[in-house]
C-alpha cells in the first residue's frame, strides 16, 4: 500500500519539473492539444450516438416491455462509456506521444539531466526506432481491447457491474498508462515494450498509483491537455526508478 500510495507523486514530482521550467510544460502542451481537438470531435460523436450504439448491443431487448428495455440501454449506455473511457485514455496517450515525439523526448531528457547520469541515446537507425515505437503502441492499444471487452462484459452484471467496472477500468487503464509514459526513457536506452513490462511488474503497485493518478486526471476537463508533459516526466521517475 506504501509503494502504490507513492505513485502519484512521481506524477506531482513531474508537475513541479515542469512547472520550474515553463517553456517545457508549453512545448508538451502543443501535441496534446492537438490531439485533444481530434478527441474531442471524436467524443462528441460518440455521445450521439451513444442512445444508437446501446441499441445495436442490445437488440436481444427490441421485444421486451418498455421499461426493462430502457433500463436495459441504460446498464449498455453506461457499459459502452466506461469501454470509451479506457480506449479513449489509451489511445489518446499513445497518439500524442507519437505526434509530440521529440518534444516529449526533450522532456524527458531534461529530467534525466536533473538527476544525473543520463544515459546516451541508443544509436538506433531513425526508421527502425519509429517502426519500433509504432509497434509498441498496436501492442498496447492491443492489450487494451480484451481490457476494454472486460470493462463493457462486467457493466452488465446487476449492481456489482456498476461497481467492478470503473475498479477494472482504473486497474486496466493505470497499468497501460503507466506502460506508455515510461516508454521514452526505456527507448533512449534501446529497450522494448518487454523490457518495460518487466521492469515495471517488479514495481507493480506504484506503477499503478503512478497510472491510476495521471487516469484520473486525464478524465477531469482539459486535464490530459494540461498534464501530458507532467506525465512524461513523472513517468520517466518511474522508469529510472524501475532501471536502477
Amino acid at each position: 500500500m506504501n509503494q502504490f500510495v507513492s505513485g502519484p507523486a512521481y506524477l506531482a514530482r513531474g508537475l513541479g519539473i515542469c512547472l520550474r521550467k515553463p517553456r517545457l510544460l508549453v512545448i508538451g502542451i502543443l501535441p496534446a492539444l492537438l490531439t485533444g481537438v481530434l478527441y474531442l470531435v471524436l467524443l462528441i460523436l460518440f455521445l450521439v450516438f451513444l442512445g444508437h450504439l446501446s441499441a445495436l448491443v442490445t437488440w436481444f431487448a427490441d421485444g421486451w416491455a418498455p421499461a426493462a428495455r430502457t433500463a436495459v440501454r441504460i446498464v449498455a449506455g453506461i457499459a459502452l462509456a466506461a469501454l470509451a473511457v479506457v480506449l479513449g485514455v489509451v489511445s489518446f496517450t499513445a497518439a500524442t506521444l507519437a505526434i509530440g515525439g521529440p518534444f516529449y523526448e526533450r522532456i524527458s531528457a531534461h529530467v534525466e539531466e536533473q538527476l544525473g547520469n543520463a544515459p546516451a541515446a541508443a544509436d538506433t537507425p531513425v526508421l527502425r526506432s519509429v517502426g519500433r515505437g509504432i509497434t509498441d503502441a498496436l501492442r498496447l492499444l492491443g492489450l487494451s481491447v480484451p481490457i476494454g471487452i472486460a470493462v463493457f462484459a462486467i457493466g452488465f452484471v446487476p449492481v456489482a457491474g456498476q461497481i467492478l467496472a470503473p475498479v477494472l477500468g482504473a486497474a486496466g487503464g493505470g497499468w497501460l498508462l503507466a506502460l506508455e509514459l515510461v516508454g521514452v526513457p526505456y527507448e533512449r536506452r534501446g529497450l522494448r515494450l518487454a523490457d518495460r513490462r518487466r521492469g515495471l511488474r517488479g514495481h507493480r503497485p506504484a506503477a499503478l498509483g503512478f497510472g491510476i493518478a495521471v487516469l484520473l486526471c486525464f478524465l477531469v476537463p482539459l486535464g490530459a491537455i494540461l498534464l501530458m508533459p507532467a506525465a512524461v516526466a513523472g513517468g520517466t521517475l518511474l522508469a529510472r526508478d524501475t532501471l536502477d
